[in-house]
């Protein structure tokens, strides 16, 4: 069972990590001629493309420790 969740859990951060790239690649991130609102001096395509390289960092490192092949057993 525990498996089995693992394996749903590991899916779901692969297709998060997908929506994340694709988003990156819309007009919601790069819209033309748009560079207002600024946050901390920053415009807004570039506060949008932090955010969504965190979440990828994020859902990388989660997907590392719920990879299937990542449970290492000792063959003797």
């Amino acid at each position: 069972m525990k498996n089995k969740r693992k394996s749903n859990v590991w899916l779901l951060c692969m297709l998060v990590a997908l929506i994340l790239v694709i988003i990156t690649f819309t007009p919601l991130v790069t819209p033309q001629g748009k560079f207002r609102p600024f946050l901390f001096g920053l415009p807004f395509t570039i506060w949008t493309g932090i955010l969504i390289s965190t979440g990828l960092v994020m859902v990388t490192f989660i997907g590392s420790f719920l990879h299937p092949g990542s449970d290492k057993k000792d063959k003797k």
